[in-house]
Formats: structure tokens, sequence, C-alpha cells
């Protein structure tokens, strides 16, 4: 049995993710017993890559989103060596879960799903934020089925070179004009990931798929994929303008929520404005030891 480890009021059990800079632990809340999920983050790793303003700057603007289909950030402690950002937990696992038993889903769950990360990412999006990684793998469900978008901003993060590398599992998902290695708009090139996403619940497979890495990047630059035949005219146009490979002529997210196929069954969430009262204390607390460790490493 492992020894249990708390970190502040809150004690840490399991590891449910990992990533390049951080590991992801189930943890409960000792005063209420509510479950909640701690993103640890290694300082030291960051330090190294040139990134701790970038996190702290991204911890800051992700403690600023409240909205039913994002992961709520609670609150951020800091260590000498380590970040932990206390996040709400979410039950029902990773959508990439879901679609690896039951493949394709059925249109009205496909549409839910797809009408709450849209809901989301317009939210963010308002708010300058963009996530640039935007996969099945970073869709939560709770445990009435919702879709909760997890790692907005954090998911920029990690090592230079590493965008576009098939460890982060991405490159499916990626828009055809970050291949180009150009300058690009974060929202625009959320909005493809978002089609990705949406033909892959409909058809169950990817749009683009190769083992050759350069074959697929081809495949994505001129967007060459075939809707599958149980596909309904109206889900086809839809995708077609999203996938769209000139990033000046792809669907708006405005455009999307106007779209007929959307619109069915539509219960848009509203989020909470910023509000310039929330807190930072805790975020700010976190990181004002960077400058005794760089002098330290310095020295």
């Amino acid at each position: 049995m492992g020894v249990a480890h708390n970190i502040g009021k809150y004690q840490l059990s399991r590891t449910i993710g990992e990533g390049t800079f951080a590991k992801v632990k189930l943890a409960v809340n000792t005063e209420n017993g509510q479950y909640v999920a701690i993103k640890i983050i290694d300082k030291h790793m960051v330090m190294e890559n040139n990134l701790i303003f970038q996190v702290q700057r991204e911890i800051r603007t992700m403690k600023l989103l409240h909205h039913p289909n994002i992961v709520r950030i609670h609150e951020v402690i800091g260590t000498k060596t380590k970040i932990y950002i206390v996040m709400e937990y979410v039950s029902g696992g990773q959508l990439s879960d879901k679609m690896s038993y039951v493949k394709k889903l059925n249109e009205q769950d496909a549409r839910k799903h797809f009408q709450q990360l849209i809901d989301a990412v317009d939210y963010c999006h308002g708010r300058g934020v963009y996530h640039r990684d935007l996969k099945p793998e970073n869709l939560l469900l709770d445990s009435k089925g919702n879709v909760k978008v997890s790692d907005f901003g954090l998911s920029a993060l990690r090592k230079p070179g590493d965008v576009l590398s098939t460890a982060c599992g991405s490159p499916c998902y990626v828009a055809p004009e970050l291949l180009a290695n150009r300058g690009y708009d974060g929202a625009v090139a959320d909005i493809w990931s978002c089609g990705v996403i949406l033909f892959e619940l409909l058809a169950g497979y990817l749009p683009f798929d190769d083992r050759n890495l350069m074959s697929l990047y081809k495949k994505i630059s001129k967007a060459e994929y075939t809707c599958p035949e149980w596909f309904t005219p109206s889900q086809t146009k839809l995708i077609s303008r999203i996938l769209e490979p000139n990033p000046r002529r792809r669907i708006s997210i405005a455009e999307i929520v106007e779209d007929e196929w959307f619109q069915i069954d539509y219960k848009p969430a509203s989020g909470i404005e910023f509000d310039d009262k929330i807190n930072l204390d805790d975020v700010h607390a976190a990181f004002n030891l960077i400058e005794v460790i760089t002098n330290d490493i310095d020295g």
C-alpha cells in the first residue's frame, strides 16, 4: 500500500492522467469529502523549457473561466518544486473511452456533444483563450453524459518542437495552417479540430488517418477525406464548411451555431463573465518561489 500524501486539505490518491510536464491525481477534500482532480506540474521541468511565465499566465486565465462545459479550476497551491492545480473531478471518463467501445454515436448524442463543445470553445474564444489541442481525450463526460472540456490554455504547454509529434497524439486533429509552419489564428484552428471531432463522432473513425506522418499531413493539407454513405446531406455540408483547408474561408463559430443541423434540440449553455473580484492570490503565491529557485540555479 502506498503512503497517503496530503497537500493542504487534499488527500492525494491514484494517478488518473499523465503528460509531458504534469500528472493528474484523484484527491479528496478532507473538509467536505468532495472528490477533485489535482494536476501536478514540475516547476523545474517548466523552467528548463522557459515556460514558467506562460504557465502562470495560462493558470490565471483558466481560473477566470466559468462555464458548464469547461472543467473548473478551484485553487492553485505551490511548493518549491511543484504547482498543484486543484480542478473539478469529472467522473465519466474521456469521450475517447466512450468512442472506443461504442464506435460511432447516434446522431442525437453526437450533436449534443458537438453543441456542448462549440459552446465551450465559443465562450473561451470570446475571452482570448484558445485550446490548440482539441481531441476526444481532452473531452470529459460527467455523470449525466455532458461534455466538459479539459486543459484549456494548459494544453499549449509542451516541449519546443513537440507540437505535431505522434507522442502528443494529436496530428490527426491539427489544422492545415499549423502544418504550414506559419503564424495562425488559434480560434480558426480550434474550429477545424471541432470538425474532425464531429466527423469522428458520426463516422466512428477519423477523416484523416495514415500511419505515414507525411502522407497524413498531405491529406490534411488538401482536406482529402470521404464522408461515409450514412452521413446525411446536412451533416456532410456542415463538415465540409468546417474542414475547409483555407482558414480564411472556414466557417466561423457564429455560422456553425446558425446551421440548421446544429440548431436541432440546441440548448445553449451560458458561461459567467470575467469577474475582476476573483481572488488570484493563490496563483501569485504558487509562483512566489520562482525568483528564489532561479537564483539558486544561476548561482
